[in-house]
């Protein structure tokens, strides 16, 4: 009919033509990534180092009884921090205004001092305190005490502690209130509802940190040769001092962190899907 706007046909699917989008950047990209790790391989393959060495090195005495030190430094300490770090979380949020203070002093004093000035410190602990005695009835020299494994635990657990009051903290408070009320609403004790209600939905919030935090304490372990305590850098510098190849027995304690931080991102990984398996698919 005359006067009518022209209707335009609806192609078919057969007549439709599909452009893909290029997407030249991701190419140029993935091109340049590549040629960097060639040119990182090509010189590193070119390098004076002596790779075939390295296998050695890796399964050294020495190397092992490091790589056990601070598997169990890191263990030992991270536990204890744990603990420490939900005592500090729960005085934190009390409603005793001293312990609120001293959990907030005890965080500020342990959060701001560097880790290796505390180890430092607690190592030296004798130049101040001679004798450590318990109110008369038993009593001990501080340096036979305060070997390089406890300033080393010392100074690694107390720092994280404070870290891990926070975390803790955090993840009691993302936890709604409403059902803290109705935990109580239903008889339960506080004590009841912070182990049955409170933590297992707060844990969500505190494994992912938590596990970081460990991996941090894996490779902060490291500085406990200054003192030292027998880990992994200083048992590469021990092998090193004999043999001259210290490229390669740095190597071979490379190789050891990233096996242990391997297993515990494994551990974490399947922390996480457990406390979270109420939320996730």
């Amino acid at each position: 009919m005359a006067g009518e706007p022209a209707v335009t046909p609806v192609p078919t699917d057969d007549e439709l033509v599909v452009v893909p989008l290029r997407h030249w950047w991701r190419w140029v990209g993935g091109a340049v990534i590549l040629v960097l790790l060639g040119l990182l391989g090509w010189a590193l393959a070119d390098a004076k180092i002596d790779y075939a060495a390295v296998p050695g090195f890796f399964t050294h005495d020495i190397m092992l009884r490091g790589l056990v030190n601070t598997v169990v430094l890191a263990v030992v300490a991270q536990a204890g921090a744990i603990v420490l770090g939900v005592v500090i979380a729960l005085m934190r949020r009390s409603a005793n205004p001293v312990a609120r203070w001293f959990a907030a002093g005890y965080v500020w004093l342990f959060r701001g001092l560097p880790v290796l000035l505390q180890i430092l410190l607690w190592f030296n602990l004798a130049l101040v305190f001679e004798d450590i005695s318990f109110f008369g009835i038993w009593e001990e020299k501080t340096n036979v005490l305060v070997t390089a494994f406890v300033a080393a635990l010392l100074g690694l657990g107390l720092n994280e502690s404070a870290y891990m009051a926070e975390i803790v903290r955090a993840g009691l408070n993302s936890v709604d209130h409403g059902q803290v009320e109705a935990a109580k609403a239903i008889g339960m004790t506080p004590a009841t509802a912070l182990r049955r209600v409170v933590l297992p939905q707060a844990m969500r919030v505190i494994i992912p940190p938590t596990g970081n935090n460990f991996i941090n304490m894996l490779k902060g372990t490291s500085m406990a040769s200054v003192i030292g305590f027998l880990e992994l850098i200083h048992a590469a510098n021990n092998i090193a001092s004999r043999n001259l190849q210290i490229m390669e027995t740095l190597l071979a304690a490379a190789a050891w962190y990233m096996v242990v931080v391997s297993v515990a991102s494994v551990g974490q990984h399947y922390l996480e899907r457990y406390y979270g398996k109420g939320v996730a698919r």
